[in-house]
């Protein structure tokens, strides 16, 4: 049984607006404590940082005193080692009432260099509108919405129907090796009818965006061969087809001359949204001047809904090593993003068919490790309708969708384990929160709207029974 879509109730809008700024100093209080534990999922990071980190996330979620339980919980990787800590609370709701399972992550990424920053990375430190600090936003803020959300819900609502389930993943930035491991553990707790992901961006400061669509994404590790041994590049050149030109040559097969992709069987999908200019485009990804966008469809639909094509990595002698030597193999691995709606399978043969026919000057071509990840496009049910109410009377502007040229493989791991459930991809960043970045920031007056936008969602399905 599904639930209606029914228009948000305009009288939640003020109580919660009044509980979201009262409660608001708290909750940048608890970001700052947060915000200064270092847990970091990679290997090279002490782990007993992750563990601090998340038993304080669970104490927070204990102090509400509204869930049945709340735990902290491991799964396997595939390895066979423990992952990283995550939390886990549930709170049993009415059998009409939505489930709501509220994601976000603790862990964050490395500092990376010191001096690159203006502030001391594990320290919150307000600057203006702006409170930086590793994890302040990416997604130690997620965690801030969902608790204070939780809590308007409480101090408004006269009666909870609402069932509520809240995980706080630990490893999101390292991976999230253990993610399908943990789904399959804990799937009857996890199980909702709305899975809100609070891990994306909003298009501006002022303008509120729910993520709509992930482009998928494969690799292909491949190696090319035109010698048995490398020889004397002064001796044999000139007629000698050495792998490197060969490598080069096959390389430029993969777009054409207008930058498009240029591999057969890729399909594209129609996006909606607001648009980007030539201009912010070449601010935002950094172009030098003169330096010329590649493709000639609009900078949105090419980066949300068109496959693009990427050298990522090739192994040669460098530079300041080489010497006259023409090499007998070269390997390479390209990346290539899809259409939200294609197949990753059919988009990895593709590739390595393309790969295997341009080939050129009878060159040997052997495959190495490659990866899929399958891409998304959200349902556009209920809560995807009451969203875009909540976020466009929370924000200044009206709530637009966008899409992600990259791909966030647990999303689509979410909507495998459960499909009927219906996802909103939420966030607190903005084009300058600087997530992975020196001086990662987390804008405030976005966090106190993230807040309320959510509030109404939970107030509003709150009222809601199942047709």
């Amino acid at each position: 049984m599904a639930f209606p879509s029914i228009p948000m109730n305009p009288n939640w809008v003020k109580p919660a607006s009044k509980i979201v700024d009262s409660q608001f100093p708290s909750a940048l209080g608890t970001l700052g404590k947060l915000v200064k534990i270092p847990g970091i999922a990679w290997p090279s990071f002490d782990p007993k940082n992750l563990e601090l980190s998340a038993q304080a996330v669970a104490d927070e979620f204990r102090n509400l005193d509204f869930f049945d339980f709340v735990d902290v919980r491991r799964s396997l990787k595939p390895s066979g080692e423990p992952g990283s800590p995550a939390v886990l609370a549930r709170r049993q709701g009415s059998p009409d009432a939505p489930h709501v399972l509220l994601y976000a992550h603790h862990d964050v990424q490395p500092p990376g260099d010191r001096n690159l920053w203006k502030t001391e990375p594990f320290e919150a430190t307000l600057v203006g509108e702006r409170l930086f600090g590793r994890g302040a936003s990416d997604d130690k803020a997620g965690i801030i919405t969902h608790l204070h959300s939780i809590k308007t819900l409480i101090e408004l609502a006269k009666e909870i129907h609402l069932g509520m389930t809240v995980f706080i993943e630990g490893e999101e930035e390292a991976g999230s090796e253990s993610f399908p491991a943990f789904l399959d553990d804990n799937e009857s707790e996890l199980a909702a009818d709305l899975i809100v992901v609070a891990d994306s961006s909003n298009w501006t400061e002022d303008v509120p965006a729910l993520t709509t669509s992930l482009r998928g994404a494969v690799s292909q590790t491949f190696t090319l061969y035109t010698l048995d041994h490398a020889v004397h590049s002064g001796m044999y050149g000139g007629p000698l087809p050495d792998a490197a030109t060969a490598m080069i040559k096959l390389l430029a097969t993969l777009s054409d001359a207008d930058g498009n992709v240029a591999i057969e069987g890729l399909i594209s999908d129609s996006t909606e949204g607001p648009v980007m200019t030539e201009a912010e485009f070449a601010k935002v990804a950094g172009l030098l001047d003169g330096v010329q966008r590649l493709g000639d469809k609009p900078i949105t639909q090419q980066i949300w809904g068109e496959p693009a094509v990427t050298v990522i990595g090739m192994d040669m002698p460098a530079v300041d090593v080489s010497s006259n030597t023409a090499q007998p193999s070269i390997r390479a691995r390209v990346s290539l993003r899809l259409a939200p709606s294609q197949d990753p399978a059919t988009g990895l043969d593709a590739l390595k068919s393309h790969i295997l026919k341009h080939a050129p000057l009878g060159s040997k071509i052997e495959f190495g490790r490659h990866e899929v990840g399958p891409g998304y496009l959200a349902k556009d049910g209920w809560a995807a309708s009451l969203a875009r109410e909540a976020f466009s009377e929370a924000w200044p502007n009206k709530c637009v969708n966008i899409g992600i040229g990259g791909s966030i493989p647990f999303i689509s791991q979410f909507s495998k384990v459960f499909p009927e459930a219906e996802i909103l991809v939420t966030g607190v960043e903005e084009p300058d929160s600087r997530a992975h970045s020196p001086n990662e920031s987390q804008h405030l007056p976005t966090l106190r709207r993230a807040i309320l936008a959510q509030s109404l969602i939970l107030l509003n399905g709150n009222d809601l029974a199942r047709n």
